[in-house]
């Protein structure tokens, strides 16, 4: 996750997503933005530990601290926050992976991946499906951490976290898309440089934002550094922004988000028996065929439309939605996706989530146009900030009295890359798999993430201009799951197995 959530951002929500900033937090305040003193951090914090992972105990030790960054004068601008775990019991460590991990945004730490799917821990959930429990709040050992197969590095990038820029320097120069890839670009390279990992296979995961900069890093690396990945794996991914804008004038967010409003329809049994009948995996494919057949054909016609297409309209998106006709006449046959949150389950006096439509709650009144928050955001925050900060000081053995910023604001967030443009990476990431045919892909989606529905996903790939002999680098899984497809016991089972295929097939 994520994240971003509140009524400040649902305009900008939509206009580039952000799938990862959460609710809009106040701005960050000055002395925890930026170090005091002009020196280099104390050197992280090393403990050791072990957890079992598939009946096989794994020794490894945690490092907790800052990485200092420094400008091309060596003057020290600003200090990442990162947690790498590293298997101590493995016979080589540079054959061993190392894996750098980052969640999105922007504006996001990585302690989603990292307390819910990845490290050696992980939050403990009410139940299977990934209710949180009342506070306060526990964590445990995580039967399906990637580190049976890979070592892994959480980095926090800087604003996020506990990472911050130095006294005296201007925290936006950090606060974009290529400032973004700078920093973390270079914290990778000192890192793998300080810990003599350059022999190791590398390998990044991201997720939402996190999957932008990722497929950025595919490139910034390369060129910068000559760093040639091994494998990326983008989890619930967004690479071509023109795909989430609602805009006017932009038609193609309501083609992509169909099968995702279907399949959550289906989840509350708004639909027909013959559609409920059908997988999520068979509603996805049904509804992508009207989607991208009769409907794009209607929005591309605009105000041309003849009646009698406009009524079929109607009724398909009635039928695949369970929205009223009458609602969906009044919305020019558009359904926005803040809309289909309210809409959906209005009746009931419910709205449904953005992140994982499966979570639905209660808004302040039945009348609004939006929902006032998201059920599926509100679900988790207290559950992973609340255990991340008690596990960083009593098991980490780290200490830092700044507030732990897991979702913050670092608005303006530059795209001079794409100016009169929407940010689309999957060029760089198609440039990265030419130059190095060796780098596989792993995409992740969701069937009921509404943030980053799976169909865009499926649109990027099929997209992108790959070379046919290119084209088998890349697999996609799925899962019946939201944006953070790791909340349910099923799911993270199955992301874990996936990512154990995925490596070595990357390895071979």
């Amino acid at each position: 996750m994520k994240f971003i959530y509140s009524t400040l951002i649902l305009t900008a929500l939509s206009t580039c997503l952000f799938a990862q900033s959460k609710r809009s937090v106040s701005v960050i305040v000055k002395d925890s933005t930026v170090e005091k003193r002009d020196t280099v951090p104390d050197k992280p914090v090393i403990t050791n530990h072990q957890v079992t992972v598939d009946g096989k105990a794994i020794s490894y030790k945690a490092t907790t601290g800052y990485m200092p960054m420094r400008d091309k004068d060596e003057k020290l601008i600003a200090k990442i926050f990162y947690v790498a775990y590293t298997a101590t019991n493995s016979d080589s460590k540079e054959k061993r992976p190392v894996t750098f991990v980052f969640n999105g945004g922007p504006g996001s730490a990585s302690i989603w991946l990292h307390m819910g799917a990845i490290s050696p821990v992980r939050v403990k959930f009410a139940n299977d499906k990934g209710d949180a429990p009342g506070a306060p709040y526990e964590y445990g050992d995580n039967p399906n951490t990637w580190l049976a197969f890979t070592d892994l590095v959480f980095i926090d990038p800087i604003s996020t976290g506990y990472s911050r820029a130095y006294k005296g320097v201007d925290v936006n120069q950090f606060h974009g898309y290529n400032e973004d890839l700078a920093s973390v670009g270079d914290f990778i390279r000192l890192y793998i440089t300080k810990n003599e990992r350059w022999a190791s296979p590398k390998f990044i995961a991201g997720e939402s934002y996190g999957t932008t900069r990722a497929a950025g890093l595919s490139g910034y690396l390369e060129d910068r550094y000559n760093i040639y990945l091994n494998g990326i794996t983008l989890i619930s991914s967004v690479l071509n922004f023109q795909l989430i804008d609602f805009k006017n004038g932009n038609d193609m967010p309501y083609i992509y988000f169909l099968p995702t409003y279907a399949n959550t329809a289906a989840y509350y049994h708004k639909l027909s028996p013959e559609l409920e009948s059908l997988t999520p995996a068979e509603l996805t494919k049904k509804s992508e065929i009207f989607a991208n057949g009769t409907y794009s054909r209607f929005l591309s016609l605009g105000d041309q439309a003849p009646a009698a297409l406009t009524d079929l309209v109607v009724d398909s998106l009635n039928y695949f939605t369970g929205i009223p006709k009458d609602y969906i006449k009044k919305a020019n046959e558009r359904i926005t996706d803040f809309r289909f949150f309210k809409e959906v389950l209005r009746n009931e006096g419910k709205i449904v989530g953005r992140y994982d439509s499966r979570f639905s709650g209660e808004d302040s009144d039945d009348a609004g146009e939006y929902p006032s928050y998201d059920p599926s955001d509100a679900n988790l925050n207290g559950l992973f900030v609340g255990a991340f900060n008690a596990y960083v000081r009593k098991d980490l053995n780290y200490r830092n009295d700044i507030p732990y910023e897991a979702v913050t604001n670092v608005w303006p967030w530059s795209f001079k890359n794409s100016e009169n443009a929407y940010l689309d990476v999957s060029e760089t990431l198609r440039s990265a798999m030419t130059q190095n045919p060796h780098l596989k892909v792993n995409m992740v989606c969701g069937y009921y993430d509404l943030a980053t529905p799976v169909y865009n996903a499926e649109y990027v790939i099929s997209h992108m201009g790959l070379r046919p002999d290119l084209r088998g680098n890349i697999v996609t899984n799925y899962y019946k799951a939201g944006h953070m497809v790791y909340v349910s016991k099923e799911t993270d089972e199955k992301l874990k197995a996936d990512a154990e295929v995925f490596y070595k097939s990357a390895l071979k």
